[in-house]
């Protein structure tokens, strides 16, 4: 009966790490609008082995290996691959239409990122003719978005070492950082869809927002100032509710509080800036608290 018990919380930890194959899988086979709901799916198991581990009673060593394991392919790999595929897109949409992506929002509405052959041999070919791989920004770009899983190993393998991060981070978790470039394609997606039914305006805030958050510049750079984030000594309250008193989780419920807002009125757009608040509220809490 134990042994069973042990087992339980390691069999969704398991069930984390073939999220991040699924998601990794499908952002590689041009259905990276789908990729993200496998994230989320395993950022629900990652939450929840820790928290069985725990009313079962079995944490373990072995468990906090797995976890590691598993993470590092769904909080590492996967993002990484995400802005890859995120940035290689943006210049397939340039080879597509032989211009860049922002001024054909007005006219084109039939490229959203679930077409198929994106990373496909058609555009490929298609970008040596028109001659997109002679330029530095795709010889390179593209290749800094795998600052995400090496910088994301080094953040695994410190938080398994470090004592002080029992009730508390030091550095951005790489589930957060995952949920906020697992959110940048549901983003781009729900905007295409939104102009090519006529439910939102291609100078709509919404549309001007899909195009910077598209923009490789903007996502190398997310890329880079996630990837420090993950590993600098940067204190982070955790969402761990000793009792639910007010007093002495403030922050906390600040924190939900201002999430069910955002979510409630802007709904996946609230996903990216729950993060930049989550750490916003924290910087503000070490502030207080020093």
């Amino acid at each position: 009966m134990n042994a069973i018990k042990r087992l339980i919380p390691n069999m969704f930890t398991a069930g984390n790490l073939v999220g991040g194959i699924l998601a990794i899988i499908f952002a590689l086979t041009g259905r990276i609008d789908i990729a993200p709901y496998f994230i989320f799916a395993s950022a629900i198991f990652d939450f929840l082995d820790g928290f069985i581990a725990r009313v079962l009673k079995v944490p373990s060593e072995l468990g906090k290996q797995l976890d590691s394991l598993a993470d590092m392919v769904t909080f590492g790999v996967a993002p990484g691959i995400i802005v890859y595929e995120l940035i290689r897109m943006y210049f397939a949409r340039q080879i597509y239409y032989q211009e860049d992506l922002p001024s054909t929002w007005t006219a084109n509405y039939d490229f959203p990122l679930n077409t198929q052959g994106l990373g496909g041999p058609d555009w490929i070919f298609s970008g040596y003719a028109s001659g997109i791989y002679d330029s530095w920004e795709f010889s390179i770009l593209p290749y800094i978005a795998f600052a995400i899983p090496v910088f994301a190993l080094f953040r695994l393998a410190k938080f398994n070492l470090d004592t002080r991060q029992s009730d508390s981070f030091i550095g951005l978790p790489t589930p957060a950082m995952t949920l906020f470039f697992g959110a940048i394609p549901l983003l781009a997606n729900a905007t295409f869809a939104g102009i090519m039914t006529n439910e939102i305006h291609v100078s709509s805030w919404r549309a001007q927002a899909a195009e910077l958050i598209l923009n490789p510049w903007f996502l190398v750079c997310s890329a880079v100032i996630m990837s420090i984030l993950m590993v600098v000594e940067l204190p982070l309250f955790a969402l761990k509710f000793k009792d639910f008193k007010f007093k002495g989780n403030e922050i906390r419920y600040i924190f939900l509080t201002i999430s069910i807002l955002l979510l409630a009125t802007l709904f996946v757009w609230a996903i990216p800036l729950i993060i930049i608040l989550y750490v916003i509220l924290s910087l503000i809490n070490t502030r207080i608290a020093k």
